[in-house]
């Protein structure tokens, strides 16, 4: 990412520490709508269907939380966002979480003061290129142009990976994926680079997804998932486990089809139970309702259905589960305990 955005995202969140960091449970609650930052529009993970309906992997994520802390997956306010802009919408207030495939990086941790509140899905830039181009690999792709989202991670990702390949590029910079799509299929740059993932959602929707391929090779760790402000601890602590929920109820078996039966009364797996609310006292700890993880479990099931649904092998985006599998099933998805 370049130092300006770093620079400007950092202002933005000094100057808005006292009044946007703290008490945003109070003030979602208060307004009985949740503003949630999302993509300008990357099919199977946030974009909006034919009536205008924002529908994806991380808007389930934003739905989750507005079910949670206001009982009503419709309660959100989606705010679309580039690269260059969600840092600032985020720190300056207008948006109350970050739900759009943003990398968890150091920097964005500890300097712009943001709090990752854990992976939703674990990622790798990678590269795609028209098939007549005859390339095989990214190190055949010296002196190709290629576009680039301005303000991610992937600019600095794209110039190591050359620069330790000892081959050149030229830069396309673009805003958005739609810019980086239309350009990419007007033959404005031979190569997009983005994370795999994007790039699978983005071939997805070209009229002849077969003339066009994704290279083999994986060239950055991109972890990604949603983050709040720094200085708040208990609304990070609401979207934290909100995701958990999501994460432990396809653990245990709870799914969008038995939540309400599980849900209803106290049965045989204590963690299950306290999940849903039956047992304990965890929705009072987070300030919310008892049921609040049957609520949000209830908007589109678990972890795994929310994948499978949006981006998984079912769909033309066609994404394998790999590293995004449960801990039990040899990937890293992985939620703390809920006791």
């Amino acid at each position: 990412m370049k130092k300006s955005v770093f620079v400007g995202a950092l202002t933005l969140a000094s100057a808005a520490a006292g009044a946007a960091a703290a008490g945003t449970l109070d003030d979602v609650k208060a307004r009985g709508t949740l503003n949630c930052g999302v993509t300008t529009g990357l099919v199977g993970f946030a974009a909006p269907d034919a009536n205008g309906e924002w529908e994806g992997f991380d808007v389930s994520v934003c739905r989750a939380v507005a079910a949670a802390v206001l009982g009503d997956a419709s309660a959100v306010q989606f705010v679309p966002t580039t690269g260059k802009t969600r840092f600032t919408a985020l720190a300056s207030g207008e948006i109350d979480m970050l739900a759009r495939n943003t990398t968890w990086t150091f920097s964005r941790d500890v300097d712009l003061k943001f709090t990752f509140v854990g992976v939703n899905y674990y990622d790798g830039q990678g590269f795609m290129v028209p098939k007549e181009l005859g390339v095989s690999s990214a190190s055949e792709l010296d002196g190709a142009t290629v576009c680039i989202q301005t303000g991610t991670t992937t600019e600095l990702n794209l110039a190591d990976y050359f620069r330790s390949n000892n081959i050149s590029y030229e830069p396309v910079p673009i805003e958005t994926n739609a810019e980086a799509q239309q350009q990419y299929l007007a033959g404005a740059c031979d190569v997009y680079t983005t994370d795999a993932s994007g790039l699978a959602s983005t071939r997805a929707t070209f009229e002849a997804p077969g003339e066009h391929v994704l290279l083999p090779e994986i060239v950055s760790k991109e972890p990604l998932g949603p983050l709040v402000r720094h200085g708040d601890n208990e609304w990070g602590d609401v979207v934290r486990w909100t995701l958990n929920a999501l994460i432990t109820a396809e653990e245990l078996g709870v799914t969008a089809a038995n939540v309400e039966e599980l849900g209803a009364a106290a049965g045989g797996n204590p963690e299950v139970n306290r999940l849903l609310g039956t047992e304990g006292e965890l929705g009072a700890m987070l300030g919310l309702d008892a049921t609040w993880a049957k609520q949000a479990i209830a908007v589109a099931g678990n972890y795994g259905e929310v994948f499978e649904n949006n981006i998984g092998e079912s769909t033309p985006i066609g994404l394998a589960r790999g590293l995004n599998a449960q801990w039990t099933d040899g990937g890293l998805i992985y939620s703390p305990p809920f006791r």
